[in-house]
């Protein structure tokens, strides 16, 4: 390295910039894309990344600090997933060193080497199988059901199986191992293959037409499969996948949600001879580095993880699958706002390999790019098997009173399942008790100090708490307002339908599902394993059930308030309804059990509830699409939305105003700026929130405006005084 040459190092800094050091002295020059430690400002020492080798630096040498490690010998980041970093840090308007560390697992933004370290596995000891054998756990069903798991597991198994079995797995096995009944082993953190693979069931038509194609990519191509619920889109995921690995490369497959993993984990690990890495928030940081690791040295043919997996730096990746592509979780909502989908897509084509987006209910933004070409779509028109649409009915709650959103009519349709021995899902978006404490007396209503929001009454914990930042508070015994004790809940959640559906049906075995009841480890899959297990009757829960689970034996899907986002103030709240209801009513019915939805309404002539009924979602997407159009919202306009927020009232108003002056200075052509207004919910967590939306019918109008409109918004003295964020391609206008 020559004597004047510096290291262009990106640093986890709120800073659009990279930072000048001196090479280390008496040692190679740092490579791009390897990792360094620095010194970085008076006492602290900070991990980088290195992203250019600069002939000379524009400060005085005589200020540049010198780089004090150099962490890797070679690149830690391969340069094509480097190159996307970088686009992405361009495109989300973001510092490039919080996008990359954002990239990374803990212990490497630490320092840590790359080491693919071990799980822990557990297996059953002979001790172990003599007591499961005589009897003598029967006293401590935790522990029995965890021996007998490891009893049948002969490889053993790990925390996540474990924590299927038992949300409180983690205490049950210290006592197991204290008494010599079970052994704790290092193992490999990928998911063993399967010794004796299944075969893949028949295909249809469709599926092979859908694997073939995908199969016979050269080089990039989007694929958009649409197939409706029940229609086999996991079979050609799975076919695709398999001609990937015949040719030596590797697959990524991206899914929603933690929930999600499992499930889907279990059905490729029973269908293919290679290991498996897993990736989601949901690991320890040990497991989280030898999963990337693995991935990075190529031992991991398959990669399934969560969001930030779509930037696991797979060696040689041939296909990324995006599954249930339509939904909003792949959007990060705080720091680095990316859209994973977005990023697959955009990695695909740098890689030039084939990306799938499968979707039953496709986002709008998809379809558009099939209708553009820019997409090519493959349907999957029919449910596998003998298996037919559900049946789709209304029930109008203006003609039928519902009893703690119980119609009649739902009722009846639950004991008839009862009766046959079938399973009844009921999905209400609403978790607690109820949404509302209100005082019959007055019409006071119990508010979270810290937002704009009601609190909601949960009866099992006998408390009121904030949905929004997590505010606490006792249930008053009289009205603050008129001292009155007629004090109620208000409205229905998924806890006080549970104790509805008891008082109709005592017999009935219940399982909720939703945040409050799946907080424990392990407990959102033990629920699951009831499910399919036949120990529950009735399922009920908020959008957890809607996403991607598979209930053989449920026959009715009952929507408990579908009006809920009918009339929301995001342009997107139709869109997301459709997609609710219709993935929800996916999960009724299969082969040989025919399946019915009834809907509960006050609106039963919406056109969204007639085209539900029809199973319409083309004709709902052509009359969204024709809205979106006619309004200029996406996918025909790009959007970035900044927001502002403060404890301090009027403070994030006063910054975007500020910010609103500044833009018109800079005249944008083709870019439209709204003026500054509060968020929908003004006050949340304590803190007072605005937002300044900017539209443009070309996107490269609108990121040359912010590139521009970025520099003068971190010179204003306003903005220290508030809490800002820029969103590029917001998904939820709050």
């Amino acid at each position: 390295m020559s004597a004047d040459r510096v290291c262009r190092v990106a640093l986890p800094a709120p800073l659009h910039q990279l930072f000048d050091y001196l090479p280390p002295a008496d040692v190679a020059e740092p490579a791009i894309g390897a990792r360094v430690r620095v010194p970085f400002g008076p006492r602290r020492q900070a991990v980088g990344v290195v992203l250019e080798i600069a002939e000379k630096s524009l400060l005085p040498r005589a200020r540049l600090k010198r780089i004090g490690e150099a962490l890797d010998a070679a690149p830690l980041l391969p340069e094509k997933l480097l190159s996307l970093l970088r686009w992405a840090a361009d495109y989300y308007h973001h510092p490039v060193g919080e996008v990359i560390a954002a990239a990374l697992p803990t212990l490497l933004r630490q320092g840590r080497a790359p080491e693919a370290a071990h799980v822990t596995v557990w297996r059953a000891t002979s001790a172990g199988l003599q007591a499961l054998a005589d009897g003598r756990l029967a006293r401590v069903p935790a522990r029995r059901r965890l021996l007998a798991a490891l009893r049948d597991a002969s490889d053993g198994l790990e925390a996540d199986a474990l924590g299927a079995i038992s949300a409180r797995w983690s205490e049950a096995i210290k006592k197991l191992q204290a008494e010599g009944y079970v052994s704790a082993h290092p193992r490999d953190c990928l998911r063993a293959p399967s010794a004796d693979p299944q075969m893949p069931p028949p295909l249809n038509t469709a599926q092979r037409d859908a694997i073939t194609s995908i199969a016979a990519a050269d080089g990039f191509q989007g694929f958009l499969l649409h197939g409706v619920t029940g229609s086999g889109k996991t079979e050609v995921y799975l076919g695709a996948i398999e001609a990937v690995l015949a040719r030596g490369r590797q697959a990524l497959v991206l899914v929603p949600e933690i929930g999600l993993t499992p499930q889907l984990v279990g059905r490729f690990a029973r269908r293919f001879r290679a290991p498996l890495a897993v990736l989601h928030s949901g690991l320890t940081d040990t497991e989280r580095l030898c999963a990337w690791t693995m991935a990075r040295e190529g031992k991991a043919p398959i990669v399934i993880g969560t969001r930030s997996a779509v930037f696991a730096p797979l060696k040689n990746i041939g296909l990324i699958v995006v599954d249930e592509e339509h939904d909003g979780s792949y959007k990060q909502q705080e720091g680095f706002r990316y859209s994973a989908r977005d990023v697959a897509v955009m990695r695909a084509a740098r890689e030039k390999i084939p990306v799938v987006l499968g979707s039953a209910t496709p986002a709008l933004e998809s379809l558009y790019n099939v209708r553009q070409g820019n997409y090519r779509e493959l349907t999957l028109p029919e449910r596998t098997g003998a298996a037919g649409f559900p049946l789709v009915q209304l029930v109008d709650l203006r003609r039928q009173k519902a009893h703690d959103s119980l119609s009649p009519r739902l009722v009846e349709a639950i004991r008839a399942r009862l009766e046959r021995g079938e399973q009844s899902l009921l999905f209400l978006n609403r978790r607690g008790f109820a949404p509302a404490w209100m005082c019959h007396d007055c019409g006071w209503v119990a508010p979270c100090q810290r937002c704009d929001a009601r609190l909601t009454f949960h009866q099992l914990h006998k408390k009121l708490l904030c949905h929004h930042c997590g505010a606490e508070q006792a249930i008053p015994e009289t009205c603050p307002a008129c001292a009155g004790t007629e004090l109620r809940a208000l409205g229905a959640g998924t806890e006080r339908v549970e104790q509805a559906l008891a008082k109709f049906f005592p017999m009935a075995r219940t399982e909720r599902i939703d945040r409050d009841s799946t907080r424990a480890k392990g407990m959102l899959e033990e629920k699951i394993r009831r499910a399919h297990a036949g120990e529950a009757d009735i399922l009920v829960g908020t959008q957890m059930l809607s996403k991607g689970h598979d209930f053989p034996n449920v026959t009715l899907v009952g929507v408990l308030d579908a009006d809920q986002g009918l009339y929301g103030a995001d342009f997107r709240a139709p869109e997301r309804l459709f997609q609710q209801v219709l993935q929800v009513a996916g999960r009724a019915g299969r082969a040989d059990k025919p399946g019915e939805v009834l809907i509960q309404t006050w609106h039963p002539e919406h056109p969204i509830f007639a085209a539900l009924a029809r199973h319409d979602f083309n004709g709902f997407a052509d009359y969204a699409l024709a809205e979106r159009q006619e309004a200029g919202y996406p996918p025909y306009a790009h959007l970035a939305l900044l927001r502002a927020e403060s404890p301090n009232s009027g403070a994030a108003l006063h910054f975007l105003r500020a910010a609103h002056a500044a833009a018109a200075r800079l005249k944008a052509e083709g870019v439209t700026l709204h003026d500054p207004v509060p968020a929908p919910m003004e006050k949340r967590a304590g803190r007072y929130r605005a937002q300044l939306l900017a539209q443009s019918a070309k996107r490269a109008a609108l990121h040359g405006f912010l590139d521009r409109w970025l520099e003068k918004l971190a010179a204003m003295p306003q903005a220290r005084r508030v809490r800002w964020s820029l969103d590029v391609d917001p998904q939820d206008m709050y």
